[in-house]
């Protein structure tokens, strides 16, 4: 029985103290954690179908060649960048159940547009305009900046998934809860690149054609199909934060008890909106905000391989690949670049063989085991250290980096490698989580702080893919290996230095407690003191007066 405790406080946390405390922990974990999960899901298909589609016959069509995928993703970077900030800022103040649905609205009605790209240059608007009866005319021209536009805005829109999330989880749980519920949602992007591979090749083997379409078109269709009905439950249930919360499924005791919970968590801060330009002057004098941008803005780029299209690039340079085996969900949550994956052909199985055996598959599955477990782990740890996680990605991704170096192994080591890769995603949920709780006691510092991370990484990517992975450098990488193996190193640097401003930040905090309690105790001591000295002043003039009487 002891046993079974342990095994549910280290996978689930500690045991709410009450009956009703569970009762509302379990509705919060359902209505957040599903919705968000979904919209991260649906979130990341439309971001791994744009891969999907590039080797399923979109670059053929649209007679793609040079840097132009890297350029699509790079514009798509750029909006990401732009509406990072904003996105969470929004959040305090309009309600999370009305801003985030009606993000993901916006993003879904541009993936329908993108199933109507005609070429490179043009994103055949013409069909667009026919179904909105919109005219816009400087679209007609047939430049580059047309398919641009939409991903630009198609970016904005998005990036208010990923962090706004990760404010909101940090809005509800503790500290020993939050690590878990980070990797949760991550996973669930991870299992969409999953899910994604599997919808590319049931599109192109079943869809290919339908309707005088191609496979690669209908895949973006479903996307916006599945993404509308998810945005509408947002709507319907998702609870905003404990402090605005009128969710209905919570009884006004549960409203109250989400946060009591949370102020009896030291230095937590519980408010919500207010915002003013003394904010901005708060977080640019302390060193939260450049450490942690620069912990996320290195370590996200460790996840290189596996959001750079190489693992794909490599299979589709050796040769042997049918379409529906080049799967290529990226399995970046955070950072809007495109994956590759593919699988390998079984010698002597024909191009029409359904029964495909998606191996690559094998990097987001241990992406996925890593972030979970991880994420796990450090909730379980008494201190809720985080910066184990960060060495752990670092060394897999040296790991990996030297064995796709050594360009002579076998085939099987380079598989290896990509897995293994896998492992540098563990990270995301990690250093949100960590991020949550080094600015726990300032809501709107810690809306800027998680924005921020994620926009500088997203800064350094809109440019790093195209200096050390473009397309023309495939199959090796080799300038790109040698840049992985740098940024790991740069990680440890850095994790490091986070761990020692929060240690000094936390020594500070506990010696100014522990002198505001001396001056405290000074001042009660002072205080009894007086009112000895006034009762004796009072009976000696009793006693005078009594005397004089």
């Amino acid at each position: 029985m002891a046993l079974m405790r342990r095994v549910r406080h280290f996978v689930w946390g500690e045991v709410p103290a009450t009956k009703t405390e569970r009762k509302l922990l379990l509705k919060i974990d359902w209505f957040i954690l599903s919705y968000c999960c979904l919209m991260y899901f649906s979130n990341y298909l439309d971001r791994s179908n744009v891969s999907n589609a590039y080797v399923s016959g979109m670059r053929e069509e649209l007679n793609m060649h040079g840097t132009q995928f890297n350029q699509i993703n790079t514009i798509f970077t750029c909006g990401y960048i732009v509406g990072m900030i904003p996105n969470n800022l929004m959040l305090q103040v309009v309600p999370p159940r009305i801003w985030l649905p009606s993000m993901q609205i916006v993003w879904g009605v541009l993936t329908f547009c993108t199933s109507a790209v005609t070429n490179v240059e043009q994103v055949g608007l013409d069909r667009l305009e026919r179904s909105v009866c919109v005219r816009i005319a400087w679209l007609n021209d047939g430049h580059d900046e047309q398919i641009y536009a939409i991903r630009f805005f198609q970016g904005i829109a998005e990036s208010s998934t990923f962090v706004g999330t990760h404010y909101i989880l940090g809005s509800w749980y503790k500290p020993g809860e939050l690590g878990k519920r980070s990797g949760i949602f991550t996973s669930s992007g991870l299992i969409g690149t999953l899910f994604s591979g599997i919808l590319q090749a049931a599109v192109y083997t079943h869809l290919n054609g339908t309707s005088g379409r191609s496979g690669w078109r209908w895949l973006f269709i479903i996307d916006g199909v599945i993404t509308m009905p998810i945005a509408l439950y947002g709507f319907l249930m998702f609870p905003d934060v404990p402090t605005t919360t009128k969710a209905f499924y919570l009884s006004e005791e549960e409203r109250l008890l989400s946060c009591e919970r949370l102020e009896s968590e030291k230095d937590k801060d519980i408010g919500h909106g207010n915002l003013s330009w003394g904010l901005f002057r708060r977080v640019l004098g302390r060193w939260r905000w450049y450490a942690c941008s620069a912990l996320f803005a290195i370590s996200g780029e460790t996840e290189s391989l596996g959001s750079n299209n190489l693992m794909g690039q490599w299979l589709k340079a050796i040769g042997g690949f049918t379409v529906p085996q080049i799967g290529q969900p990226p399995i970046l949550p955070s950072v809007p670049s495109c994956t590759v994956f593919a699988s390998t052909r079984v010698p002597g199985r024909a191009d029409t063989d359904c029964h495909v055996d998606y191996y690559p598959s094998g990097m987001t599955a241990f992406a996925i085991a890593s972030t979970l477990i991880c994420a796990t782990w450090t909730d379980a740890t008494k201190s809720r250290a985080r910066w184990p996680v960060l060495v752990y990605m670092a060394v897999a991704g040296i790991i990996a980096s030297i064995c796709i170096l050594v360009w002579s192994s076998p085939i099987g080591l380079k598989f290896f490698a990509y897995y293994i890769a896998g492992a540098t995603y563990a990270g995301q949920a990690t250093t949100f989580a960590w991020a949550n709780q080094i600015c726990a006691d300032d809501h709107q510092e810690r809306a800027i702080v998680l924005a921020s991370m994620n926009m500088w990484n997203n800064v350094v990517n809109a440019w790093w893919p195209l200096v050390f992975y473009p397309a023309t450098d495939a199959p090796r990488f080799t300038k790109g290996m040698w840049a992985m193996i740098g940024t790991c190193i740069a990680t440890l640097l850095v994790t490091w230095l986070v761990w020692f401003l929060e240690r000094r930040e936390k020594r500070q905090k506990a010696l100014q407690r522990a002198v505001d309690e001396d001056d405290g105790a000074v001042k009660r001591s002072a205080g009894r003191a007086s009112d000895e000295k006034s009762v004796r002043s009072q009976a000696g003039s009793s006693r005078r007066s009594q005397e004089s009487a």
